[in-house]
């Protein structure tokens, strides 16, 4: 996990993974799940490649739910909000679990931070904290605390992005 984190790491500003050694996580490409191919390609760019990849893996997997995360993702990162939204959306309803909720709630938080609607982003973090926290799973509720935190700081400085 340490030299998949010195690949990458999430932004605290913008709660964007940014890529920190490309080369290393291109030569990942070569050895890793289709799941994990799929947020791979997203993080190099690779937007329809990992769109095209993401659809083929969700077609075939037996347990979607992760699949329609790592597709949303793409999307995402593509800026194809609403397509985004509806693999959220469909992976909600498919978690079935307190940390599958959770999961996909941060994620929906992440993409409404991305999209500037702060407020929205902070009540699906505190969700997925509270869930996260009800798990037992402290260090991913505190993960969902701080990006809350964030959602909140920026939403406070840049209320013209959103109603009152």
């Amino acid at each position: 996990m340490e030299a998949e984190k010195s690949m990458w790491r999430t932004d605290p500003a913008t709660l964007l993974d940014i890529v920190l050694d490309r080369r290393a996580m291109e030569a990942r490409l070569g050895d890793c799940t289709a799941l994990e191919r799929v947020w791979v390609l997203s993080l190099l760019g690779r937007g329809d490649e990992a769109i095209a990849e993401g659809q083929a893996l969700l077609a075939t997997s037996e347990d979607p739910f992760r699949a329609l995360l790592v597709l949303a993702h793409a999307y995402q990162r593509t800026y194809s909000w609403r397509d985004a939204a509806r693999h959220h959306e469909q992976a909600l309803r498919l978690a079935h679990t307190r940390t599958r909720e959770a999961l996909a709630r941060h994620q929906i938080g992440r993409r409404l931070f991305d999209e500037g609607l702060y407020r929205d982003a902070a009540a699906e973090f505190e969700w997925a904290q509270d869930l996260y926290r009800y798990a037992g799973r402290t260090r991913q509720a505190q993960a969902s605390g701080e990006a809350r935190v964030r959602a909140f700081a920026a939403h406070r400085q840049a209320p013209f992005m959103e109603g009152p």
